[in-house]
């Protein structure tokens, strides 16, 4: 397996869980004693730092700028699920931007105050997917420093063949077909900054095609992470929010036709922005 510039894959990816030594919550303190940070001048950017005046969208922790041609979505985990298990309630983990036939997942952090977490996450990130989902993962240097390259078996069964859309089921080898299962390739992207964690993980076509790529690099590296300085212990998720832009297009739709929004067949997304 090959370590180049752009990967593929489309599996959805957790992010960073908390191991015992990472659990007691930090208190702010000075900069004093505070590693350098891969959060470097050319961005992501930092909150309480300056930043180029972009038009972004603001989910809460994140701050993501838009440009022509994107869609976005937000991702739910079910907090609470009824006697058979149908989710009833839920809270945004991640955000999702999309560009042709590329997917970037983006989930920010809350990290130490004298120590970055990115190495520790790419390798227990890869330990999970070679023991847990017999996958490869080789790493590499790319524009934001160290990253990681794997490769996921992906269950090719016949509910998901049926989902499929035509066109992009015609393109899948026969030989992947009889056998079950295709290789997935998703490109991790790990920046430490002051205080916070910035993961992206990487699908599609975005792997080997330049220019698709480029637009999810130019997003990357302009967004803010807005860390807030309530003490948290190191990698718990930084809280998501709804951008107001998703709730307007809500209420557009409202007034065509009135339905039960339920968040976990789809999240709020707007579907390209021009």
């Amino acid at each position: 397996m090959a370590f180049g510039r752009r990967r593929q894959a489309e599996e959805p990816v957790e992010g960073p869980e908390a191991t015992d030594e990472d659990t007691g919550a930090e208190t702010p303190a000075a900069d004093d004693g505070a590693p350098e940070t891969t959060a470097a001048a050319s961005g992501p950017w930092d909150s309480e730092e300056g930043y180029p005046d972009l038009q972004r969208l603001d989910f809460g922790s994140m701050l993501v700028p838009v440009a022509p041609g994107l869609g976005f979505q937000v991702n739910f985990e079910a907090t609470e699920v009824d006697d058979e298990g149908n989710p009833l309630d839920g809270r945004p983990v991640s955000v999702l931007v999309q560009y042709g036939e590329s997917a970037m997942q983006l989930q920010a952090f809350a990290a130490p105050k004298r120590s970055g977490i990115w190495d520790d996450v790419r390798r227990e990130t890869a330990k999970d997917i070679q023991e847990q989902a017999q996958g490869q993962t080789q790493e590499g240097e790319g524009p934001f420093g160290p990253e990681m390259l794997a490769m996921v078996p992906a269950a090719l069964t016949d509910e998901v063949l049926a989902e499929m859309p035509q066109e992009v089921r015609e393109q899948i080898p026969a030989e992947f077909i009889e056998q079950g299962w295709a290789p997935q390739l998703i490109r991790f992207i790990g920046v430490d900054g002051p205080r916070w964690f910035l993961q992206a993980a990487v699908q599609g076509a975005a792997i080997e095609d330049e220019e698709q790529w480029q637009v999810l690099e130019d997003v990357f590296r302009n967004i803010v992470v807005v860390r807030g300085e309530s003490p948290m212990p190191p990698r718990e998720l930084l809280e998501l929010q709804i951008p107001k832009e998703f709730t307007e297009a809500d209420e557009d739709q409202e007034e065509e036709k009135v339905e039960t929004f339920n968040p976990f067949e789809r999240g709020p997304e707007i579907t390209e922005v021009r």
